[in-house]
């Protein structure tokens, strides 16, 4: 499971998602499952197994071991998947709260930037009157 870094400053909807996944049992169990299902560790585990039962199924008694192996697999496959998806869900909701809280600062620094903006070009055109002595020129 991921884990925010401590003393580092994250963006809001970082730790909003995290305290949002935190606070939830199936969201956290959807987080290790899929941690774990993506390591090495799965990948070794999944290589002794199917290593045994394969070796135990050529020269053991039973006579058709891979019918089962072959559910068993699938019945993993559809697990598997589902918390592919899961994890695909919540990395397209976190771009999306992350896409729009960047949208909402930028209109904010853009609109603030306008403003300032403004508020020199009307202290610049009083300057202009008060060193001049004339009316300021007409702005476009």
């Amino acid at each position: 499971m991921v884990k925010l870094e401590p003393g580092v400053e994250h963006s809001p909807v970082v730790v909003k998602s995290f305290e949002k996944r935190a606070s939830d049992f199936q969201l956290r169990l959807a987080d290790r499952v899929t941690t774990f299902a993506g390591s090495m560790g799965f990948v070794w585990i999944h290589v002794a197994i199917f290593g045994f039962w394969i070796a135990s199924g050529l020269f053991g008694a039973d006579n058709y071991p891979f019918q089962f192996l072959t559910f068993i697999v699938s019945l993993e496959a559809i697990f598997l998947s589902t918390f592919v998806m899961i994890g695909q869900n919540r990395a397209a909701a976190f771009q999306q709260a992350k896409a729009d809280h960047d949208f909402r600062e930028q209109e904010t620094e853009l609109k603030t930037n306008t403003d300032l903006t403004r508020a020199i070009h009307e202290l610049t055109l009083q300057l202009h009157q008060h060193v001049l002595g004339n009316a300021p020129p007409e702005s476009a």
